[in-house]
């Protein structure tokens, strides 16, 4: 018999942890987008995250004789606080396996909410196959982040919590889609009161498993996933959440990296709170999705679902916001060696202001320049190109161009005019003690490094741009080098801005 979610949500235990959360105006948001944007504050939560919803109702239902053994998990993260703090209330032991890539700030937090922590893998996959050999050997009761009935009733307090507080109509409701918990709960709780009012899911482009599971119409395993949003990472989506996708959700947004930094501006801008970027994805999602659907006057709920994040890594968030928000344009100008090109070229850029300029003497003809001006729309990025290019300044926009946005501005310059059989590869690769030289340690002694570019960001991964010469004999080798190595990376070789600055 199926099990009936409403009944399931209505009578989950979740109030002994958890507080009904505020859905707020985003001021800000709204004026921009043309609709009326709420944000459903799931950051203000004790553990800074919805988690704790599902954890504690799973953990309140188990058997006295199995609440005797403890419980394990595996989590990124938000989970595992949920499941410590929810332990902790209910006073039985809570082993928290985790991904050595997790965050300090969500181990640390784990541990002092009592949690035994156990690391393990590099993904929430690889995580959740040695909690399942920990639960087995020391006979603990596995509370899943996702994929089980009572975890999906938990965060479907949230629907229920949103419709009670806002009895107007909603046209949308956006949820972050990691394993697929907390839109099932939402979704089965708002399509039984409010069928009219869509739900939309929410994933980064490098973690689309619920997008391509649902295209496909069966459960797609991702050979792996993005890292930057650590806590919506999953390559492989539950099979009760699909199930309950497939009856439920009206449509999936996909966003990257730079507008889930925008996102976390525009939550700040409006609320003051920094969201983590999992937590930001639903805000990201509706920001396209009013975009894509050319939205007006309409009343779209984003949740927000945590804000767990290393201070540090804002650095990396601030820089992208901007070009997420499409309010910087990066682009490589060609000028003229000569004098009086350079205010020729500023008199063009006009009362802009240039948030980057970078420069190095090559040619004794022409001058290669990286720039980043700031703009108020992506239309005016591209007037401004049509303009330069009008005046006789070629002009390239790198504003999407990923390597450029990473490295090129940080290397502007280094033309090696001697390097034969030049490779250049970008990798991304877990942030942890050894992962550098693992990297190294794979590579041929063969092959010489003519360029490396490593920038830390005190995010979850690492990313370096690497230059090799590998002579067309020993491609075979290379490629099999890739394959062993195992960490995420891109061929940059044909990338128009490495050919420009360093090629």
């Amino acid at each position: 018999m199926p099990t009936d979610y409403l009944e399931k949500i209505l009578s989950a235990q979740v109030y002994d942890v958890a507080v009904e959360t505020p859905l707020d105006l985003a001021p800000g948001l709204s004026a921009r987008s043309g609709n009326t944007v709420l944000i459903k504050r799931e950051d203000m939560q004790s553990v800074f995250s919805f988690k704790l919803r599902g954890a504690y109702n799973k953990i309140a239902r188990l058997s006295p004789e199995r609440l005797k053994s403890g419980v394990i998990c595996a989590s990124a993260g938000n989970h595992a606080q949920g499941v410590a703090l929810a332990a902790a209330k209910i006073g039985c032991r809570a082993v928290i396996v985790m991904p050595t890539t997790s965050p300090a700030i969500k181990i640390d937090a784990v541990r002092s909410r009592g949690g035994e922590v156990v690391l393990a893998g590099d993904s929430f996959d690889d995580a959740y196959a040695h909690a399942l050999e920990l639960e087995k050997a020391e006979k603990l009761s596995f509370v899943h982040p996702f994929d089980d009935p009572d975890v999906i009733a938990g965060q479907g307090t949230i629907g229920m919590e949103i419709l009670r507080q806002h009895p107007k109509p909603i046209h949308a409701v956006f949820c972050c889609v990691g394993g697929g918990g907390l839109i099932s709960g939402v979704a089965a709780y708002v399509k039984r009161l409010r069928p009219e009012t869509k739900i939309i899911g929410v994933e980064t482009t490098d973690s689309d498993a619920m997008t391509q599971s649902l295209a496909a119409g069966r459960r797609v395993r991702l050979k792996q996933v993005g890292l930057f949003a650590d806590g919506a990472a999953v390559k492989y989506v539950g099979e009760e959440t699909f199930r309950l996708c497939r009856q439920y959700v009206d449509e999936m947004v996909l966003v990257d990296t730079d507008a889930t930094c925008a996102a976390i501006k525009d939550v700040f801008e409006d609320t003051r709170a920094v969201l983590e970027p999992a937590g930001a994805l639903a805000i990201a999602g509706a920001k396209e999705y009013a975009r894509r659907h050319r939205l007006r006057d309409k009343t779209l709920v984003a949740v927000a679902s945590g804000a767990n994040i290393n201070f540090d890594r804002l650095r990396f968030v601030a820089e992208r916001a901007e070009v997420g928000e499409r309010r910087e344009a990066i682009l490589a100008v060609t000028l003229p060696e000569q004098p009086g090109s350079y205010k020729k070229f500023l008199s063009l850029i006009g009362g802009r202001n240039i948030t980057e300029f970078n420069y190095r003497y090559n040619d004794p003809r022409e001058a290669q320049v990286f720039v980043g001006v700031q703009v108020a729309s992506r239309a005016e990025s591209l007037k401004l190109v049509e303009l330069l290019l009008r005046h006789g300044y070629p002009t390239l926009d790198l504003s999407d161009d990923e390597m450029a946005k990473s490295h090129i501005r940080h290397l502007v310059g280094g033309h090696a005019r001697q390097v034969d059989h030049e490779l250049v590869y970008r990798f991304e690769f877990p942030e942890r003690p050894g992962a550098l030289m693992h990297f190294l340690n794979q590579m041929s002694a063969g092959w010489n490094i003519s360029l490396f570019h490593y920038r830390n960001h005190s995010a979850d991964y690492g990313r370096v741009l690497v230059g090799m010469q590998v002579p067309p004999g020993e491609m075979g080798q290379f490629r099999a080098f890739l394959k062993d190595l195992g960490y995420v990376h891109c061929n940059e070789t044909n990338n128009a801005a490495y050919k420009l600055f360093l090629g």
